[in-house]
């Protein structure tokens, strides 16, 4: 396992090294003066003269591998240029965005994990009951419809007809207690923040408008873990270990959390771990409709207004986070069955 940690860590900035290549030299298509835009950080600097300056001080006359080798020193370095969707440095615009991406996520996918657990097992142990067809019937549902569509119906629902739920991150009031000095973000996560500041009434206005965001995304991604969990479990119950322990007399409940629910484990990881990571990396549609300034609404708006700083720093963020996933999924394969041996 040491040597398989060991193989995998070191593949990771060769990995990345192959990915920021192709990325650099997708967007260096553009010519020396589109490029340096992105590091103007201001309407000032775009003039002719402010432009021939910027593309001499970052070389961007230079040749290719040059100007990438110069170009991945500095993002090692944190200087990733100034996106110009945010108004600010590409770095700190992804430290602004990600925390809220981050609390969506977790918020949404926590229920997914519990209550996707709980419904296929469920489905799978009354199979063909009317339980069985109820889940699978929504389950079937919400798994086909687009998550666009989900988002549509819930701020239709809960904030067009009921008037409750809005969109965006927090409320009005809640942004004026951060414009005025009242409430400080001390990490940008507004739960953790509402803590820190001992503020109630921010805590639950942050509450209340992850609900809606979190909900699509739960009827949206849970359906396809319902789905494998139902599977898994059903595969498992019909293998002669099942079979064996029920002979000696063992109660079905305990075959199922003693010996079931590890076995159907993997299959588990394999789906919900990568859409745990597709998740981090922004849900790019959810966070556009509800207005949720997440890392996915910033790099939407980064590609729509060709902010290159913006656009490579979201992929280069897309890409690091798939790659740890991906790394931490294969280790909690052979933490969770001791047959998988990678070494």
């Amino acid at each position: 396992m040491k040597k398989f940690i060991t193989r995998r860590l070191f593949l990771i900035p060769l990995t990345f090294i192959g990915i920021t290549l192709i990325l650099f030299a997708i967007i260096n298509i553009l010519p020396p003066e589109t490029l340096a835009t992105s590091y103007a950080t201001s309407d000032k600097e775009l003039t002719k003269t402010e432009i021939n300056e910027i593309v001499k001080k970052y070389g961007l006359d230079k040749p290719v591998i040059e100007r990438y080798f110069k170009w991945l020193a500095n993002t090692f370095k944190g200087d990733m240029g100034y996106s110009q969707v945010a108004k600010l440095p590409t770095t700190k615009a992804i430290i602004n965005f990600l925390p809220a991406t981050i609390e969506l996520t977790l918020f949404s996918v926590i229920p997914i994990f519990f209550i996707g657990n709980i419904l296929g097992l469920i489905s799978a142990v009354r199979k063909d009951s009317i339980t069985d067809k109820i889940i699978r019937f929504f389950a079937s549902l919400f798994y086909s419809m687009p998550s666009f569509v989900i988002g549509i119906f819930l701020l239709l629902i809960f904030y067009g007809v009921l008037g409750i739920f809005e969109p965006q991150r927090y409320s009005i009031d809640t942004d004026m207690l951060i414009l005025n000095g009242s409430f400080v973000k001390y990490t940008n996560f507004m739960i953790i923040d509402s803590v820190l500041n001992l503020n109630l009434t921010v805590f639950m206005d942050t509450l209340k408008h992850l609900f809606l965001p979190a909900t699509a995304i739960f009827l949206g991604t849970s359906a396809s873990f319902i789905k494998i969990t139902r599977t898994s479990t059903l595969e498992e119950l019909n293998k002669d270990y099942v079979r064996t322990l029920r002979a000696k007399g063992l109660e079905e409940k305990y075959i199922i959390n003693k010996h079931i629910r590890k076995n159907i484990l993997i299959p588990q990881l394999t789906i919900g771990g990568l859409q745990l990571i597709r998740l981090l990396s922004g849900v790019v549609i959810i966070e556009t409709i509800f207005d949720w300034p997440g890392i996915g609404s910033w790099g939407v708006k980064c590609a729509g207004q060709l902010d290159i700083s913006g656009v490579m720093g979201f992929a280069i963020v897309v890409s690091v986070l798939f790659l740890i996933g991906n790394l931490l999924i294969d280790i909690l394969y052979a933490v969770v069955d001791p047959r998988i041996r990678y070494d």
